[in-house]
């Protein structure tokens, strides 16, 4: 709706006295329309709010002056009410003409006219002998004329209803001016309409043009502070850059310096390098005949390789594929010392220099006595071995005199070295060595395994490379244990067997036993000391833990050279027997006893085997008894004529013990008189 500033339109809806006389007649109430106060067209459309107020001023006072307009209700208007007059005879009743309400807002107006349906005015029948009272003029009562005045009555009347005509057209008049009006106001509110819709476009327009104006003022602003911090960001760098420029003028002026300075080193070099070159092909020349010089001195240690062993093998056969050594224990606190002349160490041929090879061993048989009756001079009895070690000997020096026969070894030579000798005479101590780590009792296990880790390594410049896998075994009452089980498998033993590796194959394996790969000293460390746990040892009347089986170690070595196509592989065999000792038929035997019995049974028996084992390969017999023990078939590769064996017999000090370290001797001293063929090496 357009809303002009101090235009408000008013509609004046007059109501005629006829209607109110008349009130049994139906008129139609006709359309008034209130007077505008839009500005006219031409000369009063460019008026002010108060001139045209002014303007309709005089209609105002018009309307005002002939009565107030009706109030328009938003329902259906009700008739006006008529005043019931009380007549009298000659007399008739006046209807009281309603007041007419000032104007209101043409828009509801306009509405309400067009909804109302006037009614007919309803006139109350008079009473017969009675009129009309006059109606008031001017707000002044007329004179009361008497009821036979029916002719004054009657001009009265006339004088009134001309009057009522009157006002009617002028009413009339005015209700057609103000509809003319009305229409030029409406076609001005059209026309102002459609320039309020136009003109509120234009501002739409205006005002999105002024936002983005301002949002291009503000993206300018924003982008000429970013230009100026640019500006200020390349002023910056630009007083760097001629800063950097003097620097690198400066430097350019070194350079140009160092390159005169480079020019002429290079044709120095240059000089050098022609000189040089001429000595590089001299020296490519002599490379040449260095590397036909080194194949030639690698074929030469090859082949010295070669002749060193065939000479160290030669040597190991001159002193025997079957040598045996003496060892005997020093005597440990709290054990009697025994009599001077017990045991000696006779001097070789060349005197005390020589390294002892012979002992005696005194004897006195109290049975025996001469005819005087005095007691029989003591029986000596000489031992000749190939070597013979004293009490005092030590770790080192026993091991320093088979250093030779184990590196033998790895040249592919089968090796056997086994301690044999009564309980506590020092087997296990020589073989595995004291407790507590102790570097200076080491056994020979340890010390073989680290000698032959090192001239591996030393042979691994030549061309050699070598592989060793460990095995720990026990063989106790004939059955076979993995003394390197753990876990569930521990005290397993009964399920080894030795097989063969396979069809047609001379090397025997044991089922169910682990192989160790091993490759520092550590690790064979580990694996005896887990051998140390698992052994089988029972206390006996020589000995508080006695070995009560023997142990077998055995180290499979394997080496090849990859480019000669060499291969040699041979087991290393290290066995620390059970001790031997002798059966007291006498003894009464109790449980314990008796377990004790069967063991040391099972030992001798075995022992005995090993024994035919030797003589039959000394005496070069057809059968071997290998199978005979559960011991000689597992050393069976061990003990053939292409291998070499090493017996330590290790006897005690103490004269208490002298019965059975003559037995010792004795046994070793058989096998010191049996000669096995000449020893091949298991090459490919």
């Amino acid at each position: 709706m357009l809303t002009v500033p101090g235009f408000r339109p008013a509609l004046v809806l007059p109501r005629s006295p006829l209607l109110e006389v008349k009130g049994n007649i139906e008129v139609k109430r006709p359309l008034v329309k209130a007077p505008s106060r839009l500005p006219l067209p031409g000369s009063r459309f460019k008026r002010g709010p108060d001139q045209m107020e002014d303007a309709l001023e005089p209609e105002k006072k018009r309307t005002r002056g002939l009565g107030t307009a009706p109030k328009i209700a938003t329902s259906r208007p009700r008739a006006p009410a008529l005043t019931t007059v009380p007549q009298t005879q000659g007399q008739t009743a006046a209807p009281k003409v309603p007041k007419k309400t000032g104007p209101r807002c043409s828009t509801a107006i306009a509405t309400v006219l067009k909804n109302q349906k006037p009614g007919p005015a309803a006139v109350p029948a008079q009473k017969p002998g009675t009129a009309a009272a006059p109606p008031m003029l001017g707000g002044k009562k007329p004179s009361k004329r008497p009821a036979w005045d029916l002719k004054g009555q009657l001009c009265d009347l006339t004088a009134e209803l001309k009057c009522y005509r009157e006002r009617t057209q002028t009413l009339d008049q005015e209700n057609e001016q103000l509809r003319d009006q009305l229409r030029e106001a409406q076609q001005q509110a059209t026309v102002l309409g459609a320039e309020r819709r136009t003109l509120e476009g234009e501002l739409a327009r205006v005002q999105a043009q002024a936002e983005q104006g301002q949002q291009e003022l503000g993206n300018l602003s924003a982008r000429v502070l970013e230009l100026e911090e640019r500006l200020g960001t390349q002023e910056s760098l630009v007083q760097e850059l001629q800063k950097e420029q003097l620097g690198l003028q400066e430097e350019r002026r070194g350079l140009a310096t160092r390159l005169e300075e480079q020019e002429r080193r290079l044709q120095t070099s240059e000089a050098a390098l022609s000189g040089s070159q001429a000595e590089v092909a001299s020296l490519r020349q002599e490379t040449v005949a260095q590397a036909a010089l080194l194949a030639e001195r690698g074929e030469r240690l090859h082949g010295l390789e070669m002749e060193r062993r065939r000479l160290h093998n030669q040597l190991q056969e001159l002193k025997g594929n079957i040598r045996v050594f003496c060892r005997v224990r020093p005597v440990l606190p709290g054990e009697p010392t025994p009599s001077p002349g017990f045991l000696l160490f006779p001097s070789g041929p060349g005197g005390p220099s020589d390294l002892p090879t012979r002992l005696s061993l005194s004897r006195s048989d109290e049975r025996r006595g001469t005819l005087s009756g005095a007691p029989a001079p003591p029986t000596r009895h000489d031992f000749s071995f190939d070597r013979v070690f004293p009490p005092g000997s030590g770790q080192d020096e026993v091991f320093e005199e088979i250093a030779m026969l184990v590196q033998s070894a790895l040249d592919g030579y089968p090796v056997c070295i086994f301690a044999y000798g009564q309980t506590g005479s020092g087997k296990t101590f020589t073989m595995e060595g004291g407790p507590g780590g102790d570097p200076q009792v080491e056994g020979l296990i340890p010390r073989a395994l680290r000698h032959l880790f090192s001239i591996a390594q030393e042979l691994g410049g030549q061309g050699w490379t070598y592989s060793f896998v460990a095995s720990y075994v026990e063989i106790y009452n004939e059955t076979v244990r993995d003394l390197l089980a753990t876990g569930t498998r521990k005290g397993q033993g009964g399920e080894c067997e030795i097989r063969r590796a396979g069809p047609g194959s001379e090397e025997l394996t044991v089922t169910n036993a682990r192989y160790v790969p091993v490759s520092c000293e550590k690790e064979v460390e580990a694996l005896l000391h887990l051998a140390r746990q698992n052994r089988a040892v029972a206390r006996t009347a020589q000995n508080e833990r006695s070995s009560r089986s023997h142990s077998v170690f055995q180290l499979q070595i394997s080496g090849e050279h990859a480019a000669r196509g060499l291969q040699c592989g041979a087991p290393l065999s290290l066995v620390d027997l059970a001790g031997s000792e002798r059966l007291d038929p006498g003894l009464a035997l109790g449980p314990g006893e008796r377990e004790r019995l069967r063991e040391t049974q099972a030992i001798n028996s075995s022992l005995s085997t090993l024994g035919l084992v030797i003589m039959a390969l000394s005496n070069k017999e057809s059968h071997v008894p290998y199978r005979n023990s559960k011991l000689t078939y597992l050393l069976q590769n061990s003990l053939g004529g292409s291998a070499k064996m090493l017996m330590f017999v290790n006897i005690s000090p103490l004269e208490e013990n002298v019965s059975e370290s003559l037995n010792s001797l004795r046994f070793a001293s058989k096998v010191n008189q049996c000669v096995i063929g000449t020893a091949q090496a298991n090459r490919k």
